[in-house]
């Protein structure tokens, strides 16, 4: 099973993603525990204040180094494993991908601190955090919304969450490539027909199609995505090919 602990200040904001669809099935049949924890617990005046006014002067508030602390610690005792995968979510952050879900999903406790207010004290990163993650060049008022995506994408990676590995395996950006079209009932709808190619039964075919698809809409799409240098020949021949 894995584990992912969620530290933040606003826990109320949790309630609803993780108790639908993949990450509620992953969560009943125990291969994924979630478990969201409020920051301000953590806080040791009766006011629970978890912010302060930056040393040297400047705008807005920072998040306090103790009840970040004493919440890692708590999580860090209660999940009885002795290493844990710590994640500040700022904007700092490498940006968030295919390739660091998948590393993700091998570590068997992640723990998500969401970064709030103008930041987090320095000593935070210092002493606790083991990466920093950011979900795009924007930004948003806190670090829950990236927690929920980055959960989200970790969950269907996880062994036994999907019914089928090809079900994550075909996935844009799986293989650093754009998904090729997909098609169900009916064959024809509003004057538009399903290609043949896919009624045809050939599953040789229908293989090379699909990858023809996926490399022409990362070409077209994604260039940034398509390494030419990387293709295999066939890749280079299915890309000739009209």
């Amino acid at each position: 099973m894995m584990k992912i602990d969620i530290l933040t200040l606003f826990p109320e904001m949790f309630k609803g993603p993780f108790d639908v669809s993949i990450i509620k099935r992953a969560r009943e049949k125990g291969l994924l525990d979630i478990s969201v924890t409020n920051i301000r617990d953590f806080a040791h005046d009766k006011h629970r204040i978890v912010d302060d006014y930056p040393f040297g002067g400047g705008a807005g508030m920072v998040m306090k180094p103790e009840p970040v602390f004493a919440a890692v610690e708590f999580v860090r005792s209660r999940s009885g494993q002795e290493s844990a995968k710590v994640v500040l979510l700022c904007p700092q952050g490498r940006v968030f991908n295919q390739e660091m879900a998948k590393d993700l999903s091998k570590e068997p406790h992640l723990i998500l601190i969401c970064g709030h207010y103008e930041g987090i004290d320095e000593r935070v990163r210092e002493k606790l955090i083991d990466e920093e993650i950011s979900i795009g060049d924007f930004v948003l008022t806190g670090g829950e919304l990236p927690a929920m995506v980055i959960v989200d994408a970790v969950a269907r990676l996880i062994p036994g969450v999907l019914g089928e590995e090809e079900s994550y395996a075909n996935d844009s950006f799986y293989e650093g490539l754009l998904e090729y079209p997909q098609y169900t009932r009916p064959r024809e709808f509003a004057g538009m027909k399903v290609p043949d190619i896919l009624l045809s039964g050939d599953h040789e075919k229908i293989r090379q199609w699909r990858r023809k698809m996926s490399l022409q809409r990362t070409l077209e799409r994604r260039p940034d995505l398509l390494k030419i240098d990387d293709l295999s020949e066939e890749d280079r021949k299915l890309l000739e090919t009209d």
